[in-house]
């Protein structure tokens, strides 16, 4: 096992790393912009280092120094959280010739399902079921209209090396491919460093439901069930709970086939998520896999008992997995709402600034993962989310009630948040009912105009 981590990432998913290596017995390092400093996440580690200015590619997506930082404190792994530079291929081999261990999946791994187009010719190879779109990546919006002619409209055009939302465009007729094509290469040129795109057909009326996948090294692999992600503003989610209430046992279990046999199939290691668009009739379709840990995994922390994170860690080191699926169980409902620093009444124009007031209740089946506290201030450069509320019951009903209850009882004073519009949300009547798709926000509970997220 490692003795010391650097944990090259901020806010909640650092803090949330730190403490499962407090919980190891394992020394953390924490990396901090200039922005960040005295941030919560650097006041839990056991050390912390300054990596760059606040910029994301000053700092936060700054391999040189991150590796460097790493190497100075004498760290022997890097645990990069999500987001940043947790799927890139380069910093992953970067680590490894730096005799660093990074915690997820190989570099080869992560290349061969980052790239997506790429993705879904493993998956079409092994039998996992794609959804119907191009073979490869497109090279122009020409052959972009002769795919899309032959699917039929409504298609979406995805950037085959992004996510996060980014890269995306839904068109519906020849005359908007030009455009939507060059802005989508546009934008993922400019998160990703690749603006290589694909086509697939946009399905209507679906649910978007991911498999939690743990893998080790010595050939085990099993499924944690799954997280319903339906819950998006702008391809963001904004909500997820676990059970999807739509999946019922069989479906469990074919899905948590088919996102094992995917895993095996890009030889993947370590934890990731396999997402899957569900229609009405049951049948699923691969769309993508995220290869790190999700935001999102709490619940099915919640749900199974299983520290996600420590796995990771333990995997990392070479040690098999401690549970094989006949052991793994599903216990009640778990929802998960992603609080941002952004005004919920107002199109979630976003709400840096100094936390003044900072309290939420306490109790059983109630989890706060953040990276703030009072005092802290939310800057202006990064994801405005400064904290995830879980909540665990026996049931949905009981589950959605508590996590009202919750939110009701939070303090924050200083910014504005999320929280009142998640609290339409849980009383909304269609999603109490669990008639959600990734169509629910715009069609049931509009979010306000304010040139917001």
């Amino acid at each position: 096992m490692f003795d010391k981590i650097l944990v090259a990432n901020r806010g909640e998913i650092a803090c949330r790393v730190i403490q499962a290596c407090r919980e190891m017995g394992i020394a953390s390092v924490a990396i901090y912009s200039e922005a960040d400093r005295g941030a919560l996440h650097t006041r839990l580690a056991d050390e912390a280092i300054c990596v760059g200015a606040a910029p994301n590619p000053s700092s936060y997506l700054n391999a040189a120094n991150i590796l460097s930082a790493a190497v100075i404190t004498g760290a022997e792994a890097i645990h990069p959280g999500y987001g940043n530079l947790s799927e890139d291929a380069n910093f992953a081999e970067a680590a490894e010739a730096c005799k660093l261990t990074f915690i997820g999946p190989s570099a080869d791994a992560i290349a061969r399902v980052g790239n997506k187009s790429m993705a879904r010719k493993i998956m079409r190879e092994n039998g996992v079921p794609v959804v119907p779109g191009s073979q490869d990546g497109i090279q122009n919006a020409d052959e972009a209209r002769q795919i899309a002619g032959e699917l039929g409209y409504p298609v979406m055009v995805k950037a085959s090396g992004g996510g996060g939302g980014r890269g995306i465009r839904i068109i519906h007729n020849d005359e908007q491919m030009r455009e939507a094509v060059s802005q989508a290469a546009n934008e993922a040129r400019n998160a990703f460093g690749n603006g290589e795109l694909y086509i697939e057909k946009y399905l209507e009326d679906l649910r978007h439901v991911e498999v939690q996948i743990l893998a080790d090294t010595h050939g085990n692999c099993v499924h944690l069930g799954e997280r319903e992600c339906s819950i998006q503003h702008r391809h963001q989610k904004l909500l997820e709970e676990s059970p999807c209430p739509a999946v019922n046992p069989a479906l469990r279990r074919r899905m948590g086939e088919a996102a094992v046999r995917a895993a095996q199939a890009a030889g993947y290691t370590n934890a990731g998520t396999v997402e899957f668009l569900l229609d009405r009739r049951g049948r699923f379709f691969f769309i993508e896999m995220n290869a790190r840990i999700q935001v999102e995994h709490p619940v099915t922390e919640m749900l199974t008992g299983i520290d996600l994170v420590r796995e990771q860690i333990r995997v990392a080191s070479g040690e098999k997995l401690q549970h094989e699926q006949g052991g793994i169980w599903f216990n009640g409902h778990a929802i998960e709402c992603r609080i941002l620093a952004a005004d919920g009444d107002r199109g979630f124009i976003p709400s840096p600034g100094e936390i003044t007031r900072w309290e939420f209740p306490s109790g059983p089946g109630i989890r706060v993962d953040t990276g703030v506290t009072v005092g802290s201030v939310v800057p202006t450069h990064y994801d405005p989310m400064i904290a995830k509320v879980i909540c665990w019951d026996q049931t949905r009903e009981l589950c959605i009630e508590r996590m009202r209850a919750t939110l009701r009882g939070a303090r924050i004073e200083g910014i504005k948040t999320t929280i009142p519009y998640h609290l339409r949300l849980l009383g909304n009547a269609y999603f109490r009912r669990g008639e959600i798709t990734t169509q629910f926000i715009q069609r049931r509970l509009p979010i306000p105009t304010g040139g917001g997220l």
